[in-house]
């Protein structure tokens, strides 16, 4: 059923294994299902390009064993054929523990591991290594090893003979090859739409997945996993997870939220609300190469809950599309695009009048640079943004790590006292400005953050509009999120008569465009 492919430590690998095994799937005529453990946004998107269907991160810690249970069986079973990639080193978890590993997951899920080892300066070393990592965790079981930049026939006999010794068997060899260097830049890799030459290296990834990798033994390993019992496709079985709690409970903030995909924490709704009455809203996600980090389950949890999802680019200098009730600030890259942000005037001055007439926003990480006045880019060059929140962004410090987040009030998505979990992954910092931003009003902080070896602080900004802060998170472990934005933009509506037009951008929406 399945296998997970892993490493001892990040470079090793992984993601050009799964990514030959990928296009091999695909230029064999089958279909393949592929999965990233943990809180990544880039290689699931070189993923999901290969293998032509969303790469579904599996992340215990964001979003609770129950959904990355169901989100496997259910996306898994729908495919020829299914993998999963794994994080960093195979032990690799939060702190120096191993929870929210790729062993973690491995261990829940029952799947054999392939161990991808960078070999180009190994010899008989090898075999002390593979062996560590076998018996480390007696609960695990490594089917193989993939070697990767073997540089002779008689290196790959060398260390075929050391894997021979511990009885392990050698599931591939891959070569020194232009093609299985990636470009990566300060986050990771770069995003596949920067890859010109994405269709031709795909077809010299399966071409050397067929000719080095040990296809007899791997594709097995390949086998996608059952269907769940009750037949219930995952997003249809998370929101019915959230039917589980009174909704005045969740909406008053008693639920702890904790990603668990239970209870309060999953929504708190009524079976009623599970069916959104009327017609969709239009809710924006801003999608070009400066915002890009979403999870897919995202879009589709959206549109579950009755918003029609429309894509604006802010680099294009587009207007807000035509109707848009709530809009949604994603990460990414703006950090290398603030002069032409900064030049997408039509765009920034739609976001300035969004904010000031209450028009729901979630941002985060990238989304929450756009907001505010100032970003300087890696060449030191400042460019002034929207202007809604006060504060001037720098290259700074790496910030890294899973957060506990503990809301300090009522906001736009989260209530009072409820505790969910997050991850923090940025190098640009934030300088407060003395000169307050013209669009926000009545701010208070968001919530508490807390982690391993992070010293607890308070950050973000809320306000009954706005949800604006460095932390990502996954909504299929608080699936409360889109449904307190489907409620704020109706609310908002019904009680402005508003819908934005984006006809003239030279002033605020008509109350009765679009009514």
């Amino acid at each position: 059923m399945a296998c997970l492919i892993a490493a001892p430590c990040s470079g090793s690998g992984k993601t050009l294994v799964s990514l030959a095994l990928s296009a091999l799937v695909r230029r064999r005529g089958q279909t393949i299902q592929t999965f990233k453990v943990g809180p990544d946004y880039l290689d699931p998107q070189l993923l999901a390009r290969v293998s032509g269907r969303p790469c579904r991160n599996l992340d215990p810690l964001l979003c609770g064993e129950a959904w990355v249970r169901r989100s496997f069986l259910g996306f898994g079973s729908q495919a020829d054929r299914c993998l999963v990639e794994g994080v960093m080193g195979l032990f690799d978890g939060r702190g120096s523990s191993t929870e929210g590993s790729s062993a973690a997951v491995a261990q829940q899920l029952k799947l054999p591991i392939v161990l991808v080892v960078e070999a180009s300066r190994q010899a008989g070393s090898l075999a002390a290594l593979v062996r560590g990592f076998r018996d480390h965790d007696p609960g695990l079981t490594i089917a193989g090893v993939v070697l990767n930049g073997v540089g002779s026939e008689r290196h790959r006999a060398l260390l075929g003979e050391a894997l021979a010794a511990i009885a392990m068997p050698l599931l591939g060899v891959l070569p020194r090859h232009d093609s299985l260097e990636l470009p990566s830049r300060h986050l990771g890799l770069v995003p596949p739409g920067e890859l010109a030459d994405l269709e031709q290296r795909q077809g010299v990834w399966a071409a050397l997945g067929e000719r080095h990798l040990d296809l007899e033994q791997l594709w097995p390993l390949m086998d996608p996993p059952q269907a769940p019992a009750d037949g219930l496709a995952p997003i249809t079985w998370l929101r019915q997870q959230g039917a589980g709690a009174a909704p005045a409970e969740a909406e008053a903030g008693t639920g702890t939220g904790t990603g668990t995909g239970t209870g309060t924490g999953a929504g708190g709704a009524s079976p009623a609300e599970l069916a959104p009455a009327g017609d969709p809203l239009p809710i924006a996600i801003a999608s070009d190469q400066a915002f890009h980090f979403r999870y897919p389950e995202a879009a589709e949890l959206l549109e579950a809950e009755g918003l029609a999802v429309r894509t604006w680019s802010p680099l294009a200098d587009e207007p807000l599309p035509a109707g848009c009730r709530a809009l949604v600030l994603p990460g990414g890259y703006p950090e290398l695009h603030g002069a032409q942000l900064a030049h997408s005037l039509r765009s920034l001055g739609e976001l300035r009048r969004a904010a000031a007439v209450g028009l729901p926003i979630y941002a985060e990480c990238g989304g929450l640079l756009l907001l505010g006045q100032e970003l300087v880019d890696p060449a030191g060059q400042a460019h002034s943004l929207a202007g809604i929140l006060p504060f001037r962004a720098r290259r700074g410090s790496l910030s890294l790590g899973y957060r506990q987040t503990v809301a300090q009030g009522d906001g736009l998505v989260v209530r009072r006292g409820e505790t969910w979990q997050g991850h923090e992954f940025h190098r640009w910092q934030l300088e407060p400005l003395s000169q307050p931003a013209t669009a926000l009003c009545g701010s208070q902080p968001l919530w508490q953050l807390d982690g391993w070896g992070h010293p607890a602080r308070i950050e973000g900004w809320s306000t009954a509009t706005l949800h604006a802060s460095w932390v990502h998170l996954h909504w299929a472990g608080c699936s409360m999120i889109p449904r307190r934005l489907r409620n704020a933009a109706a609310q908002t509506s019904a009680a402005t008569g508003t819908t934005w037009s984006g006809a003239n951008p030279a002033r605020p929406p008509s109350s009765s465009a679009g009514a």
